[in-house]
């Protein structure tokens, strides 16, 4: 048998998702989404990047470090209301033996200076998550037409989402240097139904996550709901500038 592994990061991400409630179950659900990830040495040269930007999408193997050292067999998967168990190899489960992830993401721009770095869009990934390796994606190869999947076989239905005048004039005024557009990733993000999915929504709770530097806050009511979610929608109640913003 052969030893461990040593896998060394060769690069970190900086990201608009600053804690991992409220990222997207998965890449490309939220494409308004951005994010840089910067090599780091020795792998930080224009040299390593020569020729990527001929692809409009990337693969990014990565390590879920916030779970790192943590797995189950059997795991609860979202698309089962969270409360029946599939084996964690039959998932995206970040609870694996390795904590080892894969995402497709679109590939917007390549920077060489003054640091290296891919700007992304549609990532799933936490401000500061490692990244194992960089590869492009290959339509021809990778898009399997004929693939099935009975589990999950479209993406979910969207929640309704309302966000305030004054909120969404807020979040309009947002600018980063990666040219994320706040009102759309907001309603985006929230169109996903970040809580637990075994859980009820409740009139009463405040949930926040912390993303492009600021505190985002919601709340479920009743009202007309989207497709899949009747009687119920998601307002945007807050959106309060963090004290130490973690996005850049």
């Amino acid at each position: 048998m052969n030893g461990p592994l040593n896998i060394t990061p060769i690069a970190t991400t900086h990201s608009c998702y600053g804690e991992k409630f409220g990222i997207p179950r998965q890449p490309q659900l939220a494409d308004a989404s951005r994010a840089s990830i910067e090599l780091l040495p020795p792998y930080n040269t224009p040299d390593a990047v020569a020729g990527l930007e001929q692809h409009s999408h990337l693969w990014i193997t990565f390590q879920f470090h916030q779970v790192a050292g943590q797995w189950s067999a059997k795991v609860r998967p979202p698309r089962l209301g969270g409360n029946k168990k599939l084996g964690v190899f039959a998932t995206r489960s970040p609870f694996r033996p390795n904590n080892i992830g894969l995402s497709a993401v679109r590939l917007i721009e390549v920077r060489t200076s003054p640091k290296v770095e891919l700007i992304i869009g549609g990532a799933d990934l936490v401000d500061g998550t490692p990244v194992l390796d960089i590869k492009p994606y290959i339509p021809y190869a990778d898009a399997l037409t004929t693939a099935t999947s009975e589990l999950a076989e479209q993406a979910p239905p969207a929640a309704r989402v309302h966000i305030p005048e004054d909120i969404l004039s807020k979040a309009q005024a947002y600018r980063d240097e990666w040219g994320t557009d706040l009102p759309r990733l907001i309603q985006q993000v929230l169109a996903q139904d970040p809580k637990p999915a075994y859980q009820k929504p409740d009139p009463e709770r405040i949930y926040g996550m912390a993303l492009c530097g600021f505190n985002l806050q919601w709340r479920y009511t009743e009202g007309e709901g989207g497709e899949g979610k009747s009687g119920e929608h998601i307002e945007v109640i807050g959106l309060e500038a963090l004290e130490r913003e973690s996005t850049l």
